[in-house]
């Protein structure tokens, strides 16, 4: 997705106002929309904020014109329900055959195996997705912590109790045992590819920043194609899912119309999660 921004437009002048067909979508409604879309910025936050009200605004503008959703006021519950219903009736997604399970698995196998186990202490340093100056406040003081801890890794203790705005402060920092799904998705993919130690700088999340240390780490162990296959079978379907979405949304969006904001490749990525 590609969105202007003030500080590139000359003379300061204002951005192109984002707009789906005749609806405006204002810049209040998406810095209220900011809160669900963690992201290391503010403005990347905003952007991922503004394409998901976009791509929300093209599925109910077509649901109303299919008459799965009333011109009436309805609530958002409602709006879901007509989505969803747009969705089955109108979107082809092919259903993966075992040959192509089969293919996937043996491509992606570290997928599936079993998960890998973190032994994780941290250190929260909390700032709001949307507080830029909180935010840069709180990656500076990690990366003073970080210094001090190469120093005198025994202090990681002291700076959780002092600093840390997680109830994990109470334990030192200490998260226990994680494996994947445990923790916030932002920062749970970070954790994955850690290795043992102390990491190096500070991992961002919707809660702030995160001073970070792998206790232990043990492998995930491989797992045979027949005790998987639902979930390869899930993931080709869900994989399908993004690109039936991704042609759908770009269709709505060439037909209805869109201003201010130009959807990306991966138009339906907002919608999956």
């Amino acid at each position: 997705m590609q969105m202007i921004d003030i500080e590139q437009l000359p003379g300061g002048a204002a951005p192109p106002p984002v707009r789906v067909g005749d609806t405006p979508i204002d810049e209040a409604t998406i810095a209220l929309e900011m809160q669900y879309h963690p992201a290391e910025t503010a403005g990347e936050a905003q952007l991922q904020a503004a394409r998901a009200l976009v791509v929300r605004e093209l599925l109910r503008l077509r649901a109303s014109v299919l008459g799965l959703l009333s011109t009436q006021e309805v609530s958002e519950a409602q709006e879901d329900a007509a989505i969803a219903a747009l969705l089955e009736q109108e979107l082809e997604v092919p259903e993966p055959g075992e040959a192509d399970c089969q293919r996937f698995f043996e491509t992606h196998r570290e997928r599936f195996s079993e998960p890998v186990q973190l032994r994780v202490r941290h250190i929260l340093l909390a700032a709001a997705p949307d507080d830029s100056q909180g935010r840069d406040d709180a990656y500076q003081l990690g990366e003073k912590l970080l210094e001090q801890l190469k120093q005198i890794p025994e202090r990681f203790a002291e700076f959780a109790q002092h600093h840390s705005a997680c109830p994990s402060k109470e334990l030192d920092g200490d998260l226990g045992w994680l494996v994947s799904g445990q923790t916030v998705p932002e920062l749970d993919r970070a954790l994955q590819h850690l290795p043992e130690g102390l990491h190096e700088r500070p991992l961002a999340s919707r809660y702030g920043w995160h001073v970070v240390s792998i206790d232990e780490r043990l492998e995930g162990r491989a797992l045979p194609f027949d005790q998987v296959i639902d979930r390869v079978r899930h993931s080709l379907r869900e994989q399908a899912t993004r690109r039936a979405l991704r042609h759908y949304l770009l269709a709505l969006e060439s037909e209805i119309g869109v201003e201010g904001i130009v959807l990306d490749d991966d138009a339906g990525g907002s919608l999956m999660q």
